[in-house]
């Protein structure tokens, strides 16, 4: 059995959105991409709304966005690489669906987004830092949220999405097996 809501998280240039399409695919779930979704409700796309907004507006948006899709039943969520920056965006995440974080070294989210303009964060000379920036930012707040983590290297997007359905029925019947222990004061 498969969790009813399975949210990807990881950088950008992990592949959330193409693995997460494969997921739903292989689940006959409902793909949703959060940056997607947010550009559909505003009317503009994710570099208007941070020229516009800056990255506290945008991160406002997101916010909300999260909070309602991660109540949807049947669904694959992949989140942009920053949802986790905010402690109600992880809590949401973690509490109401199982995580999968996507890793991508440096250098593989380097050759996947080298052709990309649609990456505010990534505007910069230095491309290389700021992504080694991030993910030294980033990577404790992927793992603390993950219930499994998944590397996805040169891997073909539907070998890492079968991949996670077998990690993610692993993981409930692990925990079907395996109650939760409540500890006591007494």
């Amino acid at each position: 059995m498969t969790p009813n809501r399975i949210f990807l998280v990881g950088p950008m240039g992990a592949g959330k959105t193409t693995v997460g399409r494969r997921l739903a695919q292989l689940t006959g779930y409902r793909f949703i991409d959060s940056d997607h979704e947010i550009e559909r409700r505003a009317g503009v796309d994710i570099p208007y709304i941070f020229e516009k907004e800056g990255e506290a507006g945008f991160r406002l948006r997101e916010k909300r966005v999260i909070d309602e899709l991660t109540l949807e039943d049947g669904i694959v969520l992949a989140t942009g690489g920053g949802a986790i920056l905010d402690p109600e965006n992880r809590q949401a995440l973690k509490s109401r669906g199982c995580v999968a974080y996507l890793h991508a070294s440096v250098d593989e989210q380097l050759r996947r987004t080298r052709y990309g303009t649609h990456r505010p964060l990534l505007q910069t000379a230095d491309p290389a830092a700021r992504l080694t920036a991030l993910m030294e930012q980033r990577e404790p707040l992927y793992r603390e949220t993950a219930d499994i983590v998944v590397e996805t290297g040169r891997r073909f997007p539907k070998a890492v999405a079968s991949q996670i359905c077998l990690a993610l029925q692993q993981h409930e019947s692990a925990l079907a097996s395996h109650p939760p222990l409540f500890l006591s004061d007494h």
